[in-house]
């Protein structure tokens, strides 16, 4: 299996973990210096202003995935998108913390929104991630792969 999610898909546990993590995220970056949002841990790694913007990004294209998929011809294929250039062309590094927080705050509500609407049966719709091993995976896996996504890259910046 490829992705980051590595128990059961759980939609509902999966929701409630993202909507912990609108909450309380904020604060911890909100806790950091400017130096340690700004910081390049190595040549060619994020800052944590640009993970950030990294999370904002997966948000996005994961928000059109999730309402996409729900209509589209199946199996839906998810196209990746390029994420060290989004996170280039986008400039985060240089955006105010507090408009990044609202952003990713405001893309994530969203998400909890259309994800609390789908029709369970829907939540099996099946889904190609184009993985190396070609297993195919369904939305409500998909959705729970976004929020363990997330998990790992709050364990890089906290």
């Amino acid at each position: 299996d490829a992705g980051f999610l590595t128990g059961e898909a759980d939609v509902k546990f999966a929701v409630k973990k993202l909507a912990h993590y609108i909450e309380t995220m904020p604060e911890a970056f909100k806790a950091l210096t400017d130096q340690e949002l700004l910081q390049f841990p190595a040549p060619g790694k994020w800052s944590r202003k640009q993970i950030l913007g990294h999370l904002i990004d997966s948000a996005t294209n994961n928000l059109k995935r999730f309402t996409d998929i729900q209509f589209l011809p199946r199996p839906y294929i998810v196209r990746p998108y390029s994420q060290n250039e989004l996170v280039v062309v986008n400039n985060y590094q240089q955006l105010s913390l507090e408009h990044l927080l609202q952003l990713w705050q405001i893309l994530n509500r969203q998400i909890i929104f259309v994800v609390e609407n789908i029709p369970a049966e829907k939540l099996h719709y099946p889904v190609n991630p184009q993985y190396n091993n070609k297993k195919m995976k369904t939305l409500g896996w998909l959705i729970c792969d976004y929020v363990a996504n997330m998990e790992h890259h709050r364990k890089q910046l906290f």
